[in-house]
């Protein structure tokens, strides 16, 4: 094949050329990415349920979504958590499951559910998660003061949201922060009152109001009409102008009975920006997008935006093409100065200056060509492919110096040229096709690790499959061809192919390759001595999942383990951001519940994140160590975590999961070990050293125990009472105002009393009229339960987690503890799947080394040591 290439230089040459040309047109439409499209084996289906506490959630809403998620293809593992108001359910899926067919199925499931959930509970959520997930950058959209924040939301919701997502590459744009306009109606409790009244005549009246025919049409004549109310509400005025007839046949305008007027709805969580209450637009890219093309397109709408609505005040955070181009930077540096680098190598120890430059025209023609490969593989530009290509650099330069080293032996022996580049490619071409496929059988197989390391190493792999196939290509074709052309018209004098500083390094490894053999059971002894010491030294290594990188920016995650609402725990970051005033350039923080369509982690209502941005690393540090001390002093309660603001990477490999963690189950009631038993049993574990799971955390709850022998004895019924019950104290939704796709929600709000006062003053009415206060059927107490009920596939259960794992007899007690207790007790946590990851990856090499004895050569001996 050499010999008939090398026959037609110029058809070879022009081939290649063309190559060249069309790799160079792919390239420019590859995608750029931080990270390569890795479709995360999981699916959360969130639950919003308000004014319902965790047990409820869990046993209405979560025990059936999991009971008809378990015959779903692929399904690995399922864990739910229910907490006050929000539920979720984890599903974790085979690495070889198609998550497009099981998200598919996730939501056919969650529709044939809907009968069997609570009527009044919207819709699960489901969450697919993907590294596209991760947004490109935040949007912040601050309204100046005296601004209607509801008017902003709609402007958010409606303009923003939009046009963001009409920009090339813009797969979705996400909300938190948003505050609707709501209709509040608050009764007036002496008028009623005096006109023999209740809030019930009002509900009703409003419900009349806002009625409408449900598709009724008339005909008249030849045409056909649909019926339409013209009573219909729309405006407060509507609702002012009801009438409102009472028990006597009475009838009184609403506006007089009650107080009618827009409000924002009541908040359940806060985005704070710089200390101002605001919303955050995140964006987020389509899969075969280029970052670096979408963020000029973000920073241009933005700064449109600006000139658009001067009374809102934007700005971008947590721009993540800014890790981007510093990780695609630093590989291209290191592809650059490497290639250079080795370029310069060459001139050192080669004793002529052709030899190098055929080297260096094939370097960069390799890297163009196996972006080629790239696009037909289906590859973006990521920093995993990119690293993939730097690891089969120095490959590649390895194959040119063998193959033009091997024609410039054979030219020294006395072949003419042309006999010289076929014989010296043909003598190598066995040697060279194995060692890459030795080489291949190393980074290949670690494509079929789990987990998300497996979904990376795909990249990885492809990379370095596709260069060093292409310098195959290279070594075979072109360089034998650039060597015919560079020495076709040179002398036949013997030239100098070695140089002096070569020379001087082989006297050198000569005298050192004598001193050992001349002492062979000495050099044996070092050697075998020097094994297990480097060994030992493993134990002294970090053990990190990603390298360190220097930081300026902080996440402070906050749990106030107290029942506070949302506008408590406002006051109190503001609070925070005062006191550290000064000291951080940038604040952002997510407070309550979160509105994310893609938030797949935690809610709860008294939690809080707080992202700080500091000018070095010496500021950040101080001012976590200030903020820890603080908190322990003002908030003793309070579950503080400060760590680095997690990046794009961090997204991705964390984790929730405990790294060792011990779970157990009541096999006799199925529910929860009651707090008043668990607490004693816990107090004689036999081991010391660990951190109770979620499903033993607790909170403050107020318990409301109802009398029914006395609601009998006074002619009251059951849901009378909690009908009035959550008309004062939940978010009582009379009806709403649709209008052209907007919707009003019509309230019924109280005064903001505390909940005793509201008893006191607050009347349940009997058969004759005669009025009773709430109080009197209603027993107060106060109660500490459990935060969170966890539950997987088999079952409710609760943890403990450990920092390390713990040993053989550990275990033993451990289990003889639950066992008498009637608890079934297993064990898990990221530290299995560690060791699972351990274990394939020595089976790797035990595959690189079957693979090196199956090609085993003379020639090939160092590639095929294990």
């Amino acid at each position: 094949m050499v010999r008939f290439l090398l026959a037609r230089p110029i058809a070879v040459g022009m081939t290649f050329l063309a190559l060249l040309i069309f790799s160079l047109i792919l390239f420019r439409t590859l995608p750029i990415a931080l990270l390569p499209p890795i479709d995360v084996p999981q699916i959360v289906i969130k639950v919003d349920y308000p004014n319902t506490s965790p047990e409820s959630i869990e046993q209405n809403v979560l025990r059936p979504i999991r009971e008809g998620m378990v015959t779903l293809n692929g399904l690995q593992d399922m864990e739910s958590e229910a907490g006050s108001e929000v539920g979720s359910v984890r599903l974790t899926f085979d690495y070889r499951t198609q998550m497009e067919l099981a998200y598919i199925a996730v939501n056919e499931k969650i529709d044939r559910l809907t009968n069997s959930l609570p009527q009044d509970l919207d819709r699960p959520r489901v969450v697919r998660i993907n590294t596209n997930d991760i947004p490109i950058v935040r949007v912040q959209v601050v309204p100046q003061e005296g601004v209607d924040f509801a008017d902003v939301s709609l402007l958010t919701e409606n303009v923003i949201k939009k046009r963001l997502e009409q920009l090339d590459g813009v797969a979705l744009v996400d909300i938190n922060g948003r505050q609707d306009r709501v209709i509040s109606v608050s009764p007036n409790k002496p008028v009623l009152a005096g006109l023999g009244m209740t809030e019930s005549d009002l509900i009703r009246a409003i419900e009349a109001g806002n009625s409408e025919l449900p598709g009724i049409s008339v005909e008249d004549g030849q045409f056909r009409y649909y019926l339409r109310l013209a009573s219909r509400l729309e405006t407060p005025e509507d609702i002012r102008n009801l009438p409102v007839r009472g028990p006597s046949g009475n009838t009184v305008v609403l506006g007089k009975l009650a107080e009618v007027r827009q409000a924002l709805d009541k908040p359940t969580g806060f985005h704070l920006f710089q200390g101002r209450e605001g919303l955050v637009v995140t964006v987020h890219k389509q899969t075969a997008a280029r970052m670096n093309e979408i963020m000029p397109l973000v920073y241009e709408a933005v700064e449109l935006f600006r000139q658009d609505y001067p009374q809102v005040d934007f700005a971008l955070t947590q721009d993540q093409s800014t890790l981007l181009n510093a990780g695609i930077s630093n590989l291209q540096t290191s592809l650059l100065f490497g290639g250079l680098f080795a370029f310069g190598i060459l001139f050192v120890f080669m004793g002529n200056y052709r030899t190098p430059i055929i080297i260096g025209v094939s370097l960069p023609a390799s890297l163009i060509i196996g972006f080629a490969v790239f696009y037909f593989a289906g590859i973006s530009i990521n920093v995993i492919s990119l690293s993939g290509l730097a690891l089969g650099l120095g490959m590649l330069i390895d194959n040119a110096i063998i193959v033009l080293d091997n024609i410039s032996r054979k030219k020294q022996e006395g072949l003419p040229l042309f006999e010289a580049c076929v014989s010296g490619v043909n003598e190598v071409m066995s040697a060279l096709i194995s060692s890459v496929l030795t080489t291949l059988a190393v980074f290949v197989p670690l494509v079929f690790l789990s987990g998300i390391a497996g979904a990376l190493f795909y990249d990885q792999a492809v990379s370095v499959a596709a260069i060093l196939s292409v310098s195959l290509l290279v070594a075979f074709v072109v360089l034998p061809l650039l060597y015919y052309l560079f020495f076709k018209n040179k002398s036949e004098q013997r030239s100098r192919e070695d140089s002096r500083v070569f020379l001087l390094l082989l006297a050198g490894y000569k005298k050192v390759y004598r001193l050992l053999f001349s002492q062979p059971r000495w050099s044996l002894a070092i050697l075998l001595l020097l094994i297990p010491v480097m060994l030992a030294t493993v134990r002294l290594l970090e053990v990190e999942g990603l390298p360190p990188i220097e930081k300026f920016d902080a996440l402070v995650s906050i749990d106030w383990n107290e029942p506070i609402n949302a506008i408590q725990n406002k006051e109190r970051i503001l609070n925070l951001m005062k006191e550290e005033s000064g000291v951080y350039l940038q604040a952002e923080s997510e407070v309550g519940l979160r509105q994310f369509l893609l938030h797949e982690g935690n809610n709860a209502i008294q939690q809080a994140d707080l992202f700080l941005t500091f000018e070095n690393a010496v500021q950040k540090e101080q001012a976590s160590t200030r903020l820890l001390h603080r908190m322990q002093g003002k908030f003793p309660q309070a579950a503080v975590a400060i760590r680095d603001a997690p990046n794009a990477f961090d997204q991705l490999f964390s984790s929730d999961r405990p790294f060792f963690e011990l779970r157990w189950k009541d096999l006799a009631s199925k529910q929860p070990v009651p707090a008043e038993k668990m607490d004693p049993w816990l107090s004689s574990f036999p081991i010391t050293g660990w951190v109770k799971g979620p499903g033993l955390q607790k909170g403050a709850a107020v318990v409301f125990r109802t009398d029914v022998e006395k609601l009998a004895l006074y002619g009251l019924d059951g849901p009378q009472l909690v009908e009035k019950i959550q008309q004062l104290f939940g978010n009582y939704l009379i009806t709403d105002i649709k209008r052209f796709g907007e919707i009003t929600p019509i309230m019924l709000v109280h005064d903001a009393l505390d909940f005793q006062r509201l008893l006191t003053t607050n009347f349940l009415y009997g058969e004759e009229g005669i009025p009773y206060a709430l109080e009197e059927f209603i027993a107060v107490s106060y109660d500490e339960h459990y935060k969170f009920v966890t539950a997987d596939r088999s079952g409710i259960y609760q943890s403990l987690a450990f920092e390390s794992p713990v040993t053989q007899q550990e275990e033993r007690r451990i289990r003889e503890w639950a066992t008498e207790k009637n608890l079934s007790a297993d064990f898990g946590g990221q530290y299995f799947r560690d060791r699972e990851t351990i274990r394939q990856l020595v089976g790797i090499c035990w595959f690189r080394y079957c693979c090196c004895i199956s090609f085993w050569q003379p020639s090939l001996k160092t590639f095929c040591s294990p």
